[in-house]
């Protein structure tokens, strides 16, 4: 398969954040995310299983790395772990942090808008977790 084959994967809004997150990927410090389970339902999209290899973009679109999916787990927002925290590479040191984060993120009004409606945020809200390893940068 060519790297233009490869499905997208976009990590956050393009923008500041997503280049902060692309960057830690290519170091290898974020080797997980985390995303609601209702963005594949709404957009119809399978959710990714391990083995598949996904093209990484930059805030221009631009094809940054290739990533291998390693593990990919559904669970709920109350479920997780400090060990997934850690490893999405974005300087958390409790739960506590990496959830009011998350949270700030799929409150935002731009994620709110993409998605087509709010979300209700609860220890019972269904995530999806990825694992993942660079494969090629």
């Amino acid at each position: 398969m060519s790297r233009s084959d490869l499905p997208v994967a976009e990590f956050g809004f393009p923008g500041p954040l997503r280049d902060a997150l692309v960057a830690a990927i290519c170091a290898g410090t974020k080797t997980s995310t985390t995303s609601l389970l209702v963005e594949y339902e709404i957009e119809d999209e399978p959710i990714p299983t391990p083995g598949e290899h996904h093209l990484v973009v930059d805030s221009l679109g631009e094809p940054v790395t290739i990533i291998e999916i390693t593990d990919v787990q559904v669970t709920t927002l109350g479920a997780i772990d400090l060990r997934h925290a850690i490893d999405e590479g974005k300087g958390f040191t409790t739960v506590e942090q990496w959830r009011r984060e998350h949270e700030k993120f799929w409150r935002d009004p731009d994620f709110v808008t993409a998605l087509g409606r709010p979300v209700e945020l609860t220890d019972s809200t269904q995530i999806v977790i990825e694992r993942f390893r660079v494969v090629e940068q």
